[in-house]
Order: C-alpha cells, then sequence, then structure tokens
C-alpha cells in the first residue's frame, strides 16, 4: 500500500522537531562553555596572585591591577556589548569575544612585565564584556520565553555561577602544578575551540533592520563614564576617597553619564532605549544582579583570604577548598529552574536569597584563627544554593517581557550592574574587613583579619537580605 504525501509529511514533522532539538541542546551546550569560561576568569587569578607577584616584580601596592583592569574594563564596555550583539550580530559577537579571549589570554601567560599583564588583563575585560550579553542574548533568542527557557538559564547558569567557585579550585590546581602562567594559558585552548565549534553549531544571526543605527556619541559616553565609575569604585579604597584625583575622576564619570542620559532621551536610535526602563521586572532584575556580586560574588574573595592568610592553605588546599561550594551552587541553579518554572521568579529569588541569608550567617562560625574546615561547611552548602538559585532566578527576571531585537542591550543593562555590584561590594566590604589590622603583626594580625573577615561575611549576610526586598517589588506571575 503506497503512501501519499500528506502522510510522508507528517511523519517527517517528529524527525525535523527532534533534530531542531538536537541542534539547540548543542547550541546551549556550547553557550554554557562558553559561560563557563567567563565565570572561571573571574576568579581564577586570585589564588595566583602571590605567584604572579613575585614572578613579575609587582609592589604590594601595584599587584591588585592584576584584577582591577579586568574589572574596570569589564564593567566598562558592558552596555557597548550589549547593544554591539544586537546591531552587528548575536553570533558574531560571539564568536569575535571568544577570540579576543584567546588571544589576551595568551598574551598574559607570556606576560614578561607588570605593564604587558596588565594590558593582557584589560583586553580580556573588554573580551568578557563583550561575550557575557551576546551569551544570554543568544539564549534568550533560541529558547522561547517559559518552561524551557528557564531549563536553558539553569544551564547556562550553573557553568557560570559554578565558575566563580570553580575558577579558585582551577587556579590553585594549576598554579601549583604549573605555575601561574597556566591560569592563562587554560582559556587558550578552550575559547578558541568554543570559538570554532560555534561557527558551525550556532545558528545564523537573524537580519538587523537597515534603518538601525549604531548611536556612537552614546557607546563613547557611556563606555567612558562607565569605566571611569569603576575605575573609581575600584581605585577609590587605595588613593583615598576624598583624593582630589579619585573626586575629579568621579565627577567627570557622573558628567559623561549624564551627558549619555540627554543624549539617548534625545536620539532617534539610542544606544539604550529609555523605555526598557518601564519593564519593571528588568529594572528590578538589574537591581538583584547589583546586589548578588556585591554580596554572594565577593565571598569567594574573603574564603580565599580566609583559607590562605589566616588558616595557612596552599594554593592546591585553597582550590580543593572550594570544591564543596562550586557543587553546592550546580544543585541550586537546577532548582532554581524548577522553582522559577512551578512558580515565578519573584518567589524563586525570595527562597534563593534567604537560604543564602542563612548560609551566608553561618560561614563566621569557621571564620576564627584554628577553626577546622568542617566547621564552616554547612555554611558553604547552604550559601551556596542559595547562590544557585538566585542567579537562575535574577537571569530569568532580567529576560522576561524583552524583545528579541533589545535581548543584547537588555543583557547589557543587566550584566552591568553585576559588574558594578562587585565592584561596589568588593570596595565597601574590603574597606570594613580592614578596618582593624593596622600596625598589628603575628597573631595579632590573624585574629584581626579573622574578626574582619566575620565583620564583612555579615555585612554580605545582611546585603542579601536587602536583595530579597527588591525581589518584592517584581511583577506576580499572571
Amino acid at each position: 500500500m503506497s503512501t501519499g504525501p500528506q502522510t510522508r509529511l507528517h511523519a517527517a514533522a517528529p524527525e525535523k522537531a527532534a533534530v531542531k532539538q538536537r541542534a539547540l541542546g548543542w547550541s546551549l551546550a556550547l553557550l554554557a562553555l562558553a559561560q563557563l569560561i567567563y565565570g572561571l576568569d573571574i576568579n581564577i587569578v586570585y589564588v595566583a596572585l602571590p605567584e604572579i607577584g613575585q614572578g613579575l616584580g609587582f609592589t604590594k601596592q601595584s599587584l591588585q591591577w592584576v584584577v582591577s583592569a579586568y574589572m574596570i574594563f569589564c564593567g566598562g564596555f558592558l552596555l557597548l556589548g550589549g547593544r554591539a550583539a544586537d546591531l552587528l550580530g548575536h553570533k558574531r559577537m560571539f564568536i569575535f569575544a571568544l577570540l579576543l579571549y584567546a588571544v589576551s589570554s595568551l598574551l598574559g601567560g607570556l606576560a614578561w612585565n607588570v605593564l604587558v599583564i596588565i594590558i593582557a588583563r584589560a583586553i580580556q575585560g573588554i573580551g568578557a564584556a563583550f561575550l557575557f550579553p551576546a551569551t544570554l542574548s543568544l539564549l534568550n533568542r533560541l529558547f522561547e520565553e517559559g518552561p524551557l527557557r528557564n531549563r536553558a538559564l539553569a544551564v547556562w547558569g550553573g557553568a557560570g555561577a559554578s565558575g566563580l567557585t570553580i575558577g579558585s579550585l582551577l587556579g590553585g590546581l594549576l598554579t601549583n602544578a604549573f605555575g601561574w602562567e597556566a591560569v592563562f594559558y587554560v582559556n587558550v585552548p578552550l575559547a578558541g575551540i568554543v570559538a570554532l565549534v560555534a561557527i558551525f553549531l550556532i545558528p545564523r544571526d537573524e537580519p538587523v533592520e537597515r534603518k538601525r543605527r549604531f548611536d556612537i556619541p552614546g557607546a563613547v559616553t557611556v563606555t567612558a563614564g562607565a569605566t571611569l565609575l569603576v575605575y573609581v569604585l575600584v581605585q577609590g579604597p587605595e588613593f583615598g576617597w576624598t583624593s582630589p584625583y579619585i573626586m575629579a575622576c568621579a565627577a567627570l564619570s557622573l558628567i559623561l553619564l549624564a551627558v549619555f542620559a540627554f543624549i539617548q532621551a534625545r536620539s532617534v536610535d539610542p544606544l539604550m532605549p529609555l523605555h526598557l526602563f518601564r519593564n519593571r521586572s528588568l529594572v528590578a532584575g538589574s537591581v538583584i544582579t547589583f546586589i548578588f556580586m556585591g554580596t554572594f560574588g565577593a565571598l569567594p574573595y574573603f574564603l580565599t583570604i580566609l583559607f590562605q592568610n589566616v588558616h595557612g592553605y596552599s594554593a592546591l588546599k585553597t582550590g580543593l577548598a572550594f570544591l564543596i561550594p562550586a557543587l553546592a551552587i550546580a544543585a541550586g541553579t537546577q532548582l532554581g529552574e524548577r522553582l522559577a518554572t512551578r512558580w515565578e521568579a519573584r518567589s524563586t529569588l525570595l527562597i534563593g536569597m534567604l537560604v543564602g541569608v542563612v548560609g551566608t550567617l553561618l560561614m563566621p562560625v569557621g571564620a576564627h584563627v584554628g577553626s577546622s574546615y568542617l566547621i564552616i561547611v554547612p555554611g558553604l552548602i547552604l550559601s551556596g544554593i542559595g547562590q544557585g538559585i538566585t542567579w537562575t532566578g535574577m537571569w530569568v527576571a532580567a529576560s522576561s517581557g524583552v524583545a528579541k531585537e533589545e535581548q543584547g542591550v537588555a543583557s547589557g543593562i543587566a550584566s552591568t550592574a553585576l559588574n558594578i555590584g562587585n565592584a561596589v561590594g568588593l570596595a565597601i566590604l574590603i574597606a570594613v574587613a580592614n578596618t582593624g589590622i593596622q600596625g598589628k603583626t603575628g597573631e595579632a594580625l590573624l585574629e584581626a583579619i579573622s574578626a574582619g573577615e566575620r565583620t564583612a561575611i555579615y555585612l554580605a549576610a545582611l546585603g542579601i537580605l536587602l536583595g530579597a526586598i527588591v525581589a518584592l517589588f517584581l511583577p506576580r506571575k499572571r
């Protein structure tokens, strides 16, 4: 008995859907791997800083630039990166950013003096500023809003949030085995391979309207203003907040950002469409990303100081100490997806932050001279689960109700808030933690460091609670 065209068409439909599903699965795996690279690079350098300082001859005052250069340029270029992804193509910017990452990482590993490694870190920061919004935009474009996108965000978020902690683990392992150069070299094959595979796996960019133009005055003013703002936040504790130099940079930053706002209000095709700020979910989600990175995101820094400076762990042992929170964060992101799909972003964020508050409040119990690692483990697990749930929930919130052609700039807004939140949170918490250490040595210094660590962690818990209050302003699911 022969089959007609209609029968063959019905038989082909499920097969075509299965092929499309597999293609989306591979695309998601690639986007998650790119986000893992991004997350790794934020913290992988921390554990290697002492060896970098000794190897290249940094002074104690200048060593922070290995971290600061990355933070400043990443924070300054995020909004530009997001809009570039919308106008030039999400896939194109994704591949370009990964190649920039690979080249700058190679330069960092080959660095022969202080200036070269700082330049390499600055370029890495720019690469990150283009990579993050492009990755998030691709994910939001390929997966429709709802359970499908929530599931994709959980996989992507699990890779990124775990990367923040795995970076410390991998940094310790690589530094111990191969030297500090390895924390840079590891990115070269990773970023290069993902860029190459993306050419074939990621669906091509959708056509962009020819009438849309790139807002160059807006791009220049916001990039310069945001870069100066992050510079002030990062360098303020070093120079002093009342330093004429810092105050001049802060004033110039505010002027540039005010000019940017004026340009956006009058532009026919603005870099950052102001109507996006009528999206309550995006605004609240962006505020939460700011708080998240200033609290949860600052904890690995203080844990590294605690493990290495107070407990005397080696780079390798410090890295291994981060394995438990990494697993907890990964579990939390998957739980976050289930909560966001079953209920809503609002409830998910409230649960995640309240669990995070409890876990973070338990952590200072293990922040004493001579404390056992086992004492801090319950806090690390609960805080990690809360962090994972919150990470998934906040990106669900920030992408809700945003049109496909504006996902890049929306991602840029939320990720700029994330990066500036990290700079603000670290500046405040480090200042608090270091209050009582001046003029002390030996055992008294260790006691002062551990006391400062406890205060900073308690303050971070208070900040997470503030984030839970902000989550109440998110719209309820209809």
